[in-house]
């Protein structure tokens, strides 16, 4: 089915594209060879069916752009999406999301993220993470390096947010979401194929699935969409792994942390350390705490206690963000304790009160444990009694359990983001530690676990 733009809209984009320009209504007749009486009933909004000739020579007398172009003719009755689309389909018609912040930390994710989408092998890629871990940030700069360098259109849609339906009148009067429209529903198995390969083609173009959590597989139409577009590239960001062939996962851990120092009580950095050379969470988390209270001084005993918060927040940047909020309450030593033994506390700014059930850090980072299979989410329950520094051969020893089984449910729970590697391989063995955010709901989770068996033997 064929997207109708809507009716209402002509008159006032008309009107307000001819005052971007800076011109009257008897220039734009002189520039345009349209006469002084159609620009005037156009903009009154007498004409609803105006020719495509007639807008195109508006549109070229006042030098839109192809986006401005394209809204334009999408505002008249009975304008077809798709066609008008296609012939302005480009860069600039589908742009990236300006990133409102400097990405920090992220070099080398940011490096193998653009490596990968400048390949022509790899077209489908999942960025795989915690809520809040940076997911959306990290596709949005890579989305932004192609859309730079290559000119590469990105059409970019926000999977959380609410949408028109496909066909309706809402999502044709811009062409980003008209574009947006079509690919969301692709990408839930609905309708929009078609145009959207339409409008496609044989152009190179990224496809950004942000937050794409509401189903374990891929709908079918969107593989058929990346058939029918051989040089599409789709990247999703995704707190959940999509189990489809050819899909290349990328896991995305929280930022590395200070490493607790030998012989330190707090576990903090030793005096004479660097407390923010190479520590990005730490450089990151001062960056909100001194701009949620400027008043602060960045003196050491402050630098010491914002790295052990970044520490006891795992380098989650959400969650370090929010925190700092809590900083217009506590000072930065009551933060650390709070954060130290119950972090799920501060992981929601002040504002968060009231939302709804599920949309703070807190209700998500639970719900990522209560979505385990009963496996993993035991054996994340049983983690949480060693200490931080465990090989996975360490953990099924102490655990007494199948080193098989505790491999296969330790690299579930990586991909998930709910355990991290640790830096340091003194006898060549990978160590690892639970996240400190997750600890609460994973032992919660495993006592409800041990519980049930209980009762069933």
């Amino acid at each position: 089915m064929t997207e109708q733009a809507s009716p209402d809209g002509l008159a006032e984009q008309l009107r307000a594209a001819r005052q971007w320009a800076g011109i009257t209504q008897e220039q734009l007749a002189g520039l345009s060879t349209v006469s002084v009486r159609a620009i005037r009933d156009l903009e009154q909004g007498r004409v609803r069916h105006p020719r495509r000739e007639t807008l195109r020579l508006l549109a070229g007398a006042m030098r839109l752009s192809d986006a401005r172009r394209a809204a334009l003719e999408l505002a008249v009755e009975g304008a077809e999406a798709g066609t008008v689309m296609r012939e302005t389909y480009g860069a600039e018609l589908a742009p990236p999301p300006k990133p409102l912040r400097r990405l920090v930390g992220r070099a080398e994710e940011l490096r193998a993220l653009t490596a990968l989408l400048s390949t022509e092998h790899e077209r489908l890629l999942s960025v795989v993470g915690l809520a809040g871990v940076g997911k959306t940030r990290l596709a949005q700069e890579a989305a932004l390096a192609l859309h730079s360098r290559d000119r590469t259109p990105v059409v970019w849609v926000d999977m959380d947010e609410a949408a028109p339906p496909v066909a309706g009148p809402a999502a044709a009067r811009s062409p980003r979401s008209a574009l947006a429209g079509w690919a969301r529903s692709v990408a839930l198995g609905g309708r929009g194929l078609d145009e959207l390969a339409s409008v496609i083609g044989g152009r190179a173009t990224l496809l950004v699935l942000d937050g794409h959590d509401g189903a374990p597989h891929l709908a079918a139409p969107l593989l058929e969409l990346l058939h029918a577009c051989d040089r599409l590239k789709v990247l999703i960001t995704t707190r959940e792994p999509h189990r489809t062939p050819g899909n290349r996962l990328l896991p995305l851990g929280p930022l590395p942390v200070p490493a607790p120092a030998p012989g330190d009580a707090t576990g903090g950095p030793l005096p004479g350390d660097s407390l923010t050379a190479g520590q990005p969470a730490v450089e990151l988390m001062l960056s909100y705490v001194g701009h949620m209270r400027p008043d602060l001084l960045p003196s050491d005993s402050l630098v010491r206690t914002v790295a052990e918060l970044s520490r006891a927040l795992d380098g989650v940047p959400r969650a370090m963000e929010a925190a700092a909020s809590w900083l217009l309450l506590r000072s930065p030593a009551e933060l650390l304790g709070i954060a130290r033994t119950a972090p799920l506390d501060v992981v929601d700014d002040v504002t968060a009160s009231g939302t709804g059930a599920g949309d703070g850090l807190a209700a998500q980072l639970e719900a990522a444990v209560a979505a385990l299979e009963d496996g993993p989410a035991a054996l994340l329950g049983n983690l949480c009694l060693l200490a931080d520094g465990w090989s996975a051969d360490q953990a099924a020893a102490e655990l007494s359990a199948s080193p098989a089984t505790v491999v296969r449910d330790v690299h579930a729970l990586m991909l998930r983001g709910l355990v991290r590697r640790l830096p340091g391989d003194e006898d060549g063995a990978p160590r690892f530690g639970v996240l400190h955010l997750v600890r609460r709901p994973a032992a919660e989770r495993a006592a409800l676990l041990l519980r049930s068996t209980a009762l069933v033997s």
